[in-house]
């Protein structure tokens, strides 16, 4: 059919007809694909597989510029602005894509991605072609049904190269996809026995953004053994470790100018804060487990640094649930557990509920009472500001330990900053009046010694008059013997 055996021959014409006709409209770029899933490789070595996709990518990154164009508006400023739509008008190829099988679909996707089609666009492609391909495991999707599924039947092939397949294909832009089909994969994932690669990724991608997520997102079944816990709780660890990972790692490549700023806290911060909350939480919805060992839970308890929480309450609550489930946990894993809590950083419910908790060990007791002591000395001192201030600004320190750990370490490293600068300031003032004070001691010491001389000889040649060497006497100091004979005789006469 090639043009040796005749002009104009089938092979020719055919390659006309897939130029002018087939590449220049996507749908039937999309059904040609299609046709020739059966009639691979040797539709691949004539390059129609190729031919289509290119005219796919393409098709598909011309019409979102032109989509985009579209959407471009004046605001009442006389600016143009993108308007926001809930769907792009250039993405109605995501349903058409979705016919195409894994391998030619994953062929496609790359393509796209080397065009520059957006990642919103190809997410939203593989969110479609995903809840398509995994219906059978529909129970996946929804993290409120949290029954196991039968592991015979999820031991598919095809299923596991979908996952893999897709979890390759993710944008690495974050909130690409939503954080429910993220953690829809990590259970396919897990389920589906999928590489370790592929699970490392999907729990890297989730700890990139897991303070959006939800307590139903991070309630994983396990799917492992019989006598394992009801939730898989080493991958929910794994997840944290990276989220804690990825927070010390943007603060670390932060430029340092950040620091001196006086702006509130940042997004990281906040992020951290929401974590702890979804952690606390995730600890008093596993605590009931019997399986669950107590390394597992203070693993996962303590993944987080200690400035993410700025009040125990939730920690204390998940203790405490753990505390009642596993009554026969000895003292000195009591003792292991509570270190997790700190005291301090109890509010006044749960600082009064702990102090009247028997599970607690009788040494967390002692804490709880000492610290609401203290707390109730705050208080006292607060309604008398006129006494003893030194008792009042120790208890305030104890007492607010939670406003303290609030600082993260950036916001300690940027007073810190700032106490720097201020103490050199302060010290270059002290070198200044120090140079100053010697100046004058120099002075005042050269003009010491002036004085001290001319003192010498003055007080010198009184000593000399003193001596009357020559026989002068002073009209103020010497008498003569007459004169105090007379005033004796004077005074007898006054007596008698």
């Amino acid at each position: 059919m090639t043009e040796e055996f005749s002009k104009n021959n089938l092979g020719t014409r055919a390659g006309e007809y897939l130029e002018s006709v087939v590449c220049k409209n996507l749908e039937m770029c999309v059904e040609v694909l299609q046709q020739c899933e059966n009639l691979l490789p040797l539709a691949d070595e004539l390059k129609i597989v190729s031919r289509c996709i290119d005219a796919i990518a393409s098709k598909a990154c011309v019409e979102q510029i032109a989509s985009s164009f579209s959407r471009l508006e004046y605001s009442s400023s006389g600016r143009l602005h993108m308007s926001r739509q809930a769907k792009c008008e250039g993405d109605w190829w995501i349903e058409d894509l979705s016919i195409l099988r894994i391998d030619l679909y994953q062929r496609v996707i790359t393509a796209m991605k080397c065009r520059g089609v957006r990642p919103e666009s190809i997410g939203a492609s593989l969110v479609n072609y995903a809840q398509k391909e995994l219906t059978k495991k529909c129970s996946l999707w929804n993290p409120s049904n949290q029954q196991k599924v039968d592991l015979v039947s999820g031991l598919n092939g095809h299923e596991r190269l979908v996952v893999e397949a897709i979890v390759s294909l993710l944008p690495i832009e974050k909130f690409a996809v939503p954080i429910t089909f993220l953690f829809g994969l990590l259970r396919s994932a897990v389920m589906l026995d999928c590489t370790v690669a592929c699970r490392l990724d999907l729990e890297r991608r989730i700890g990139s953004q897991l303070d959006i997520a939800t307590l139903d997102d991070l309630l994983i079944p396990s799917f492992r053994h019989a006598n394992d816990t009801l939730f898989d709780v080493d991958t929910v660890h794994r997840i944290l470790v990276n989220f804690s990972q990825q927070d010390d790692s943007e603060e670390d490549m932060e430029d340092g100018s950040v620091f001196d700023s006086d702006s509130p806290p940042s997004p990281s911060q906040s992020a951290m804060f929401k974590v702890s909350k979804l952690v606390d939480n995730y600890l008093a919805e596993i605590a009931p487990d019997a399986n669950l060992k107590l390394n597992k839970f203070i693993a996962v308890a303590d993944s987080l640094p200690a400035h993410a929480r700025t009040i125990h309450d939730g920690l204390y609550r998940a203790t405490d649930v753990y505390l009642k489930a596993h009554q026969s946990l000895s003292d000195p894993d009591r003792r292991k557990l509570c270190k997790l809590i700190d005291f301090q950083k109890l509010s006044q419910e749960a600082g009064a509920h702990a102090a009247q908790n028997e599970r607690l060990p009788l040494q967390s007791i002692v804490q709880v009472l000492y610290f609401e002591q203290l707390r109730l000395r705050n208080a006292l001192f607060c309604s008398y500001p006129d006494d003893d201030h030194k008792p009042l600004h120790q208890s305030w320190r104890i007492s607010s330990g939670a406003l303290s750990a609030a600082m993260s370490p950036r916001d300690n490293y940027a007073s810190l900053r700032r106490e720097n600068r201020e103490l050199k300031l302060e010290l270059a003032r002290l070198r200044m009046r120090l140079n100053d004070l010697e100046k004058e001691h120099v002075c005042m010491k050269k003009s010491m010694e002036r004085s001290n001389s001319r003192k010498f000889m003055s007080s010198f040649s009184k000593k000399m008059g003193k001596l009357n060497f020559f026989g002068h006497s002073s009209s103020k100091e010497s008498s003569s013997p007459s004169k105090q004979s007379q005033r004796t005789d004077s005074k007898l006469t006054e007596r008698t």
